[in-house]
């Protein structure tokens, strides 16, 4: 029996309630936070038992501290943007709270995508007695617990990861993102960078394609090499490591406007002069595109999420690849979501469930793959996020 906050009522806030509302004998009190306190209303009307609502500046640290000191409760489950990740996090040493989150922090001005900042706090979080559980989605967090569980079971060393994310879901419209735009689109931007021989290796943003086909007749996709933050935590913990990848799949359509967006600098992160007022580029076209949060009537297909493992066993080489397949329409039945808000928040759930239970609780600050995977592994099967392992004979995306 314990109590939450959950700060951030997008489409992911959405589903963490959804779920964490489904588990009373874990979640027994709920409280739902954000910016706006409508849309907490509008998450709280749809579920089944009864949740309080609260209005929340996440960028204000005395703000926050008052509300935790309020409220008392077991754990904060941040789901609000990645620039708010430090300011929940002081808060949480200050109310002497145990801290999660489902992306790492980035600052507001440059598109970094590192833990330096947060691993920073590990002594603070160590002395409060606290726990602070970072990147509890599903890349990162399903796929760090998923290359720690087949590191686990299947190998004595491994050498490569190859983390594909592939969406294969159709919203209809000309051009939208299933997550919040101005992340989605800084992440798509940024340089790639993946491990090779012990170092980090810059390319050009989408640079290296490959084709990739789905297990389960979900499809063949083109799916192009990005960075993204959980090869930083992964190569650390797991130094045998020679390459990381990371890959996901864009459509043509996608990645057009992408490119004419970018040529007209509406993807840009500075301010420019607009009629006498500062503007930032990104932030406006955030308010062109639909609402990730809307798309889960109209989204159709399925995502296909997984790691592919090379290493050695015994002396021998072998390739192990564990996937969850997820259909948009059956997450839109069951929480009123597409697959991508539901693949995050189902994982955010399972992490708070680990820290509540006890089973993660650990003072300081930690990534996924620091602890032992199989009761996340066991969750995911039960709460909606149904995992599949098979060996492979081959695998190569160097074509």
């Amino acid at each position: 029996m314990s109590k939450v906050v959950i700060i951030g009522a997008g489409g992911v806030g959405g589903v963490v309630t959804h779920k964490c509302a489904q588990l009373p004998e874990v979640f027994s009190e709920i409280v739902l936070a954000s910016r706006t306190e409508e849309k907490c209303k509008a998450i709280a009307a749809q579920l089944d038992r009864p949740i309080r609502t609260a209005q929340v500046d996440a960028d204000n640290v005395a703000e926050l501290t008052a509300l935790l000191e309020k409220e008392k409760p077991d754990l904060v489950i941040n789901v609000a943007l990645p620039y708010q990740d430090l300011t929940i996090m002081d808060a949480c040493l200050a109310a002497g709270v145990d801290y999660m989150d489902t992306a790492n922090y980035e600052p507001l001005d440059t598109a970094k995508f590192e833990y330096k900042w947060q691993w920073a706090y590990q002594e603070k979080f160590k002395e409060a007695g606290l726990t602070a559980l970072l990147g509890s989605g599903f890349d990162p967090g399903a796929t760090n617990v998923f290359t720690t569980w087949i590191a686990k079971h299947y190998f004595d060393e491994i050498h490569e990861l190859d983390i594909i994310d592939v969406n294969g879901g159709d919203h209809g419209y000309p051009f939208a993102t299933n997550f919040n735009p101005e992340i989605n689109i800084r992440e798509v931007t940024a340089e790639c960078r993946h491990w090779e021989n012990g170092d980090f290796v810059e390319t050009p943003a989408m640079s290296k394609k490959a084709s990739f086909t789905c297990p389960e007749e979900v499809g063949t996709y083109n799916i192009y090499r990005m960075y993204h933050e959980e090869l930083e935590s992964l190569v650390k913990h797991f130094p045998t490591l020679k390459r990381a990848q990371f890959w996901m799949s864009f459509g043509d359509n996608y990645l057009k406007h992408l490119e004419v967006l970018g040529n007209v600098g509406m993807t840009g992160i500075e301010p420019v002069e607009f009629n006498g007022q500062q503007i930032v580029p990104i932030q406006f076209l955030k308010t062109l595109l639909p609402d990730p949060s809307t798309l889960g009537p109209r989204t159709k297909g399925k995502t296909c999420i997984g790691c592919v493992v090379k290493g050695v066993k015994d002396g021998k080489e072998k390739i192990v690849y564990v996937y969850n397949i997820k259909d948009h329409q059956d997450c839109y039945k069951e929480v009123q979501s597409q697959a991508i808000s539901y693949t995050t928040g189902v994982p955010a759930m399972i992490g708070a469930k680990m820290i509540l239970e006890g089973k993660w609780k650990q003072p300081g600050v930690w990534n996924m793959e620091q602890f032992d995977p199989d009761p996340f592994m066991e969750d995911m099967n039960k709460y909606g996020l149904p995992w599949n392992v098979v060996e492979l004979d081959s695998f190569d995306l160097d074509g």
